[in-house]
């Protein structure tokens, strides 16, 4: 792909996908800058262990993503994206000076679940949107796009949240209140600068998790729900990247830094692999994306020297680029347009209970056996998907990028 294909592309991208990839930039840094220290703040602060922080991590993300099978849904019923999306990124935004008080790893849970839910509420209306909104001849680039600019946020939270650590002595909760500001800033950004398209209503409004509604998500989109899950069994909570490189004896100011790394490069590669995929086989994107996770595990694995877990850590962001916007872009594909919201708060629903088990089991494995363990197991599950995805994804998925669902 070249330079100038590149370039052509995102001139053909709406405006309101660039909109929607800053609102995600924009709470991303918010994000990022409580969530790159949480894990330190838990243990360093307020003395937790791996699994009190598997399961927090676990029990906030998996709640994020079942919290979107109900948005999902309820924006297909609507026929209206924007007004959740806004709720969800007011509520992310609002939540954050609850980590600046927190005193118990009771209230850093409420503050967690709070904010997730947020998450929940606003992000299968916003892929439902992006999807609404972006040309299906574009659908791969677009999503590529925004996951792109959400990970410029990414990587900014935690390079902002060094920097601060620095200058204010390792105080978290100053950090934290700075957090703030940013989060505001993205729901300004998105009840000003977005526009949501009007939707048709062709006849009654009907509950879109009804049964008739359901059976009309295809075996395809299934397929793409069953793989989506056991890719996160085997993708915990980026916490224990964190942990990990706290392990290499770095100071705790410039731990966050491991994820500005990650993000880096999940930033650089997401939008040519979204772009790719509207081009090339998923399955084979797929399975790249599984076998770069596999040697992310297996180094991460090997030692907690700061440049293997460096290395360690890059494929992780590798790996993300590869395979998020393409799970997105799929979802979007093989389902039905006016049951999109719904589809991925399905998806999400199944990811979220792989979260939470993958986490907690993460938890456990690291406090029991230490943090090698951790990683071999993600590796496991890695190997497991990629069979399944020789033996059944070729026939399952009959290539999504050559007939995207209008």
């Amino acid at each position: 792909m070249t330079t100038k294909n590149i370039g052509s592309t995102l001139k053909q991208i709406p405006f309101g996908i660039w909109m929607l990839g800053f609102v995600s930039m924009l709470m991303d840094i918010s994000s990022e800058m409580v969530h790159s220290l949480l894990p330190l703040f838990m243990v360093g602060t307020l003395g937790a262990s791996a699994l009190v922080v598997g399961l927090i991590e676990g029990l906030a993300e998996s709640t994020a993503l079942i919290v979107k099978v109900f948005s999902g849904a309820l924006s297909d019923y609507l026929g209206k994206r924007k007004g959740l999306a806004l709720f969800g990124y007011a509520l992310g935004a609002l939540t954050k000076p609850l980590f600046a008080v927190a005193n118990t790893t009771g209230i850093v849970l409420t503050a967690r679940l709070l904010d997730r839910v947020g998450k929940g509420v606003r992000g299968a209306p916003r892929d439902a949107l992006v999807a609404d909104i972006a040309p299906p001849h574009l659908r791969g680039a677009a999503f590529g796009l925004r996951q792109s600019l959400d990970t410029v946020g990414a990587f900014l939270g935690p390079l902002l949240a060094v920097g601060l650590m620095l200058l204010w002595a390792n105080d978290f909760r100053k950090v934290f209140w700075v957090a703030v500001i940013p989060g505001l800033l993205a729901v300004a950004l998105l009840l000003f600068g977005v526009r949501e398209p009007v939707q048709h209503q062709n006849g009654k409004r009907t509950n879109p998790i009804r049964r008739e509604n359901l059976t009309r998500l295809s075996a395809r989109y299934w397929w793409v729900v069953g793989i989506g899950a056991v890719f996160t069994l085997a993708r915990f909570s980026e916490a224990f990247l964190v942990l990990r490189a706290q392990q290499s004896g770095i100071p705790v100011a410039f731990v966050p830094l491991v994820m500005v790394a990650m993000n880096l490069i999940y930033a650089a590669s997401a939008y040519p692999f979204g772009k790719l995929s509207d081009r090339m086989s998923h399955t084979k994107l797929l399975a790249l994306g599984l076998v770069v996770l596999v040697a992310a595990d297996l180094i991460l694995a090997a030692s907690d020297h700061w440049a293997v877990v460096l290395s360690g850590v890059v494929l992780w962001g590798v790996h993300m680029g590869i395979t998020q916007g393409l799970l997105a872009t799929m979802v979007a594909d093989t389902a039905p347009a006016d049951l999109r919201g719904t589809a991925y708060g399905v998806f999400n629903l199944m990811s979220g209970i792989a979260m939470l088990i993958a986490s907690v089991l993460a938890g456990l494995l690291w406090d029991r056996f230490g943090a090698s363990s951790t990683f071999y197991t993600g590796a496991v599950f890695c190997m497991v998907a990629l069979i399944g995805l020789a033996k059944y994804g070729s026939g399952a998925i009959h290539d999504c990028a050559t007939s995207p669902s209008k």
